[in-house]
């Protein structure tokens, strides 16, 4: 089932997250699908804490990303989408690679949507469970 209510590609988001967090932290969107987006976060010196497991912040920076960028583009043009809650189950660390998460909807209303972010290291096991519910704004 198609989700999508406007224009949406890697190359699209791609460009539209230039000068922000998502391309310091080296994170690259992969794929977008009928109802799913994905992209990978490499664990490096950029997103490892101290003890050189992947941040779990940056967990929620790749989840919160693919959250949002997922309900703007479900949402008809102008609207915006701003984060209320997010959680996120830290399951399982992961030191070096790649975590690839993928985002789908769990909800998609007129004023709020919420997204499932599940993510997975390089041999494909679960690293963290993410959920955020996001407001959206209609246009001014």
């Amino acid at each position: 089932m198609h989700i999508w209510k406007r224009t949406i590609s890697v190359e699209s988001l791609t460009a539209v997250s230039e000068n922000t967090a998502v391309p310091h932290l080296g994170i690259e969107f992969l794929e977008v699908g009928e109802d799913f987006i994905r992209a990978r976060v490499p664990v490096d010196k950029r997103t490892q804490q101290p003890y050189g497991l992947l941040h779990g912040g940056v967990s929620v920076v790749l989840a919160e990303t693919l959250g949002t960028c997922g309900a703007v583009c479900a949402s008809l043009e102008g609207h915006r989408a701003v984060g209320l809650d997010i959680n996120a189950n830290h399951i399982k660390g992961t030191i070096s690679g790649w975590v690839t998460g993928t985002a789908r909807p769990v909800h998609i209303g007129r004023t709020t949507q919420v997204w499932q972010i599940d993510m997975h290291n390089d041999a494909g096991e679960l690293t963290c469970v993410s959920r955020i519910t996001l407001a959206m704004l209609a246009p001014r």
